[in-house]
């Protein structure tokens, strides 16, 4: 059974996959200092209704399998713990702006891929199949579609070459 999360109005289940690295690919993510980002990385995500699913802290990079909100955009919620996390850690443990300075501890930039029990095609196939079994017009949006409702708007002949 899926597990959905839900709010007053939406039900939805957004999970992404998350990936940064430490600036120089320094290896400075270890014991306490890694401790204690884990704790941050999870202060960020509980105030902004971020659910870690898994994650894991190397030496220079971070880790994450997460499930989003939809109001909070992948790259806000990399923005907040990346300068939040940085700004921190640097504050409390002085060794580490030997190795960095100018306050970043992150290396600009990270990975990110959307994570989910189905795939593409299958999302597709569904959505192709719609209505299709009550006899039914399906309101697709294909290109064909658009290019007809282009020609009614336009008072010109429906063609792919159209523009």
């Amino acid at each position: 059974m899926q597990n959905y999360r839900k709010t007053s109005h939406v039900t939805y289940d957004i999970k992404v996959h998350l990936v940064w690295i430490t600036k120089y690919r320094k290896l400075v993510l270890g014991g306490k200092i890694a401790e204690r980002a884990r704790d941050l990385i999870r202060l960020v995500a509980k105030n902004n209704e971020v659910e870690i699913l898994t994650g894991h802290i190397s030496k220079d990079y971070v880790h994450l399998l997460v499930s989003v909100p939809p109001h909070l955009s992948v790259s806000k919620l990399v923005q907040y713990v990346k300068r939040y996390s940085s700004r921190k850690l640097l504050m409390e443990y002085k060794e580490l702006n030997k190795q960095f300075w100018g306050q970043h501890l992150w290396a600009r930039g990270y990975f990110a891929a959307s994570s989910g029990n189905i795939t593409d095609e299958v999302i597709m196939e569904y959505i192709k199949n719609q209505d299709i079994e009550e006899n039914q017009k399906a309101d697709n949006f294909t290109l064909g579609d658009f290019y007809a409702a282009l020609a009614a708007i336009t008072n010109q002949p429906a063609s792919a070459g159209c523009g």
